[in-house]
């Protein structure tokens, strides 16, 4: 589980709530929380990945990654050895690299841009979760990464897919955890 700018894990925000009810039906969940959410660095934040990968064991392998992380996650998963690859990927609320752009304090998550085909290439299936109206990525993350080409749940209305926007529990990110060809619904 990979949080993203500014977030410092908090009880209300999905992720956390998703993490409880994984290790509730007794799977391993990791959750780290990464070093300076306010002022991120990317090969601090690419390091931790690196480490957390590695302390996964062999039954399936699943990330789940939200706003900053996904653009981590992009950065980091054309690099991943072997053994470090996962077998699914949840990307979700996707900010806009040209929103990442403009703030000096994650700039470097926005260029480059990775490659697709090397992305598609270090992990097994991909499923992209973004709302019609999110404010970190105007253009919507369907147009935004566009080039990823992957699976895509548009929910209309679900802002950035947070806490402000209501999502605490999210029961159909759980069913995806548990079974991949559950598709992602608002709350």
């Amino acid at each position: 589980m990979l949080h993203g700018w500014q977030n410092r894990r908090p009880r209300e925000h999905w992720q956390w709530q998703l993490v409880e009810a994984l290790r509730s039906a007794g799977e391993q969940v990791l959750y780290p929380q990464f070093p300076d959410p306010d002022r991120p660095s990317l090969p601090v934040w690419t390091e931790l990945l690196r480490a957390e990968l590695a302390q996964l064991g062999t039954a399936e392998r699943v990330v789940v990654a939200h706003s900053l992380a996904v653009a981590l996650w992009l950065h980091a998963a054309p690099d991943l050895s072997p053994p470090e690859r996962v077998d699914r990927v949840l990307l979700v609320s996707p900010p806009s690299p040209l929103v990442l752009a403009r703030h000096p304090d994650v700039a470097a998550f926005a260029q480059p841009r990775p490659d697709a085909a090397a992305v598609a290439a270090a992990e097994g299936s991909t499923r992209l979760v973004c709302s019609d109206d999110d404010p970190y990525c105007p253009e919507t993350a369907p147009v935004a990464y566009a080039d990823l080409a992957v699976d895509t749940d548009l929910i209309a209305g679900g802002q950035h897919l947070d806490p402000d926007a209501g999502y605490g529990a999210w029961p159909s990110a759980l069913a995806w955890c548990l079974n991949p060809t559950v598709r992602l619904l608002s709350r």
